[in-house]
Parts: structure tokens; C-alpha cells; sequence
């Protein structure tokens, strides 16, 4: 599972097995980076975040904890099993309740997963966009909210999307520019503008 190291270099990278990695490597490879993710058997590592993405985050969670019915829960930056093959990491992830079953929880499987959300960073642009809301989508998870920084004074957006079930697709049903008002996974209006952004 491992190569020689470089010439120079005392590290050793791992050599991924013929067919790629399963989720169940995602769990016991040794030394991962926080935050790896497993998208169709490869490692993802992620950069360090930037003040939008961390801020953006937060102003989301707050938003959705306090608006939250006792059955559901949001949690960040959890691994959402979706096959053996395919292990991403929402920003945040709005789940059944039950779903939480203790404080060693490492993963939730896409069946308890009712919203998933992905903050876009300039080095997950094209997973943000394509890769991740495809999975989702064929995965179940019934609804995916894309948020971004927009525009010359980088404002927020959020763009939401329900799953049709029917195709496994993911359609736009808004897009929020400074507030933030859905009725689903259940109801939400959130100030998303860049001064809630300022005050954090």
C-alpha cells in the first residue's frame, strides 16, 4: 500500500489499490488529513478555508439549528455515506434525529441525510457544482442548497434544489441573494446578506 519515498523526502505516499479506495479505508488508512473525502474510489484532500467559507458556515448553521423541528438536527463537516465507493463531506447536513446516535459518530449514511449543503471554494469549484450534487442526487438526499461569493463586493448566494424523484435530478426551486427563505427540508429564513456576514 505504499511506495518508496522520493529522493529526499522522508514521506511515503500511499499507492491506492487497483479498484480505488472504499469508505471503509476512509476510516482506518492511517494519518488521513482532516477532512478527506472518498468521491468514486480516490482521496480527496481539502485546502485550508477561506474567512467566506468558515463565516458562511456558521451564519447557515445558526440559521438552520434554531429553525430545526425536534426530529431533525444540522450538523458540519460529516461524512455522508452514499456506496462503498463514495464517501463526501457536506459543509452541512441537515439529518434525522435518530441518526445521532453518540459523541464517536464519524459518518451518516444518505438515508438520514434530508439536506445537504456545499460551500464553494475556488479548489472545489467543479465538485461543489457537478460531481457532488450528481451523487447526491442519485444517492436520495431530497434536497442540496449550492452557496457562493458573488459579484465584485463577494456577496453570498445560495441556490436551492429539490430531488425529483422521478429522474434523480436535482431542479432549482431559488435562488436567495440576501435572505434566505425555503419552506423545505422544513422552514427556514435565514439573513444571508453580507452585513450578517460582517457580524460574525
Amino acid at each position: 500500500m505504499t511506495a518508496e519515498p522520493i529522493a529526499g523526502h522522508s514521506s511515503r505516499w500511499p499507492v491506492p489499490p487497483q479498484d480505488g479506495y472504499t469508505v471503509d479505508d476512509l476510516f482506518t488508512l492511517p494519518d488521513l488529513p482532516p477532512h478527506t473525502e472518498l468521491l468514486d474510489g480516490s482521496l480527496v484532500f481539502v485546502s485550508p478555508q477561506r474567512d467566506f467559507h468558515s463565516t458562511m458556515i456558521d451564519l447557515l448553521m445558526s440559521g438552520l439549528r434554531h429553525s430545526a423541528p425536534p426530529g431533525l438536527k444540522a450538523r458540519r463537516e460529516m461524512t455522508v455515506v452514499l456506496d462503498r465507493r463514495n464517501g463526501p463531506e457536506p459543509d452541512i447536513s441537515v439529518v434525522r434525529a435518530e441518526a445521532v446516535t453518540g459523541r464517536e459518530l464519524t459518518r451518516f449514511r444518505a438515508a438520514d441525510v434530508l439536506l445537504a449543503v456545499e460551500v464553494v471554494s475556488p479548489d472545489s469549484e467543479a465538485r461543489d457544482r457537478d460531481t457532488k450534487p450528481q451523487k447526491y442526487a442519485a444517492a436520495g438526499i431530497p434536497n442540496f442548497w449550492l452557496v457562493e461569493m458573488v459579484g465584485s463586493d463577494h456577496h453570498p448566494v445560495v441556490r436551492v434544489y429539490e430531488l425529483d424523484p422521478v429522474t434523480r435530478t436535482y431542479a432549482l426551486t431559488g435562488i436567495h441573494h440576501d435572505r434566505l427563505k425555503a419552506g423545505v427540508p422544513f422552514p427556514v429564513d435565514i439573513d444571508i446578506s453580507s452585513d450578517a456576514l460582517d457580524r460574525l
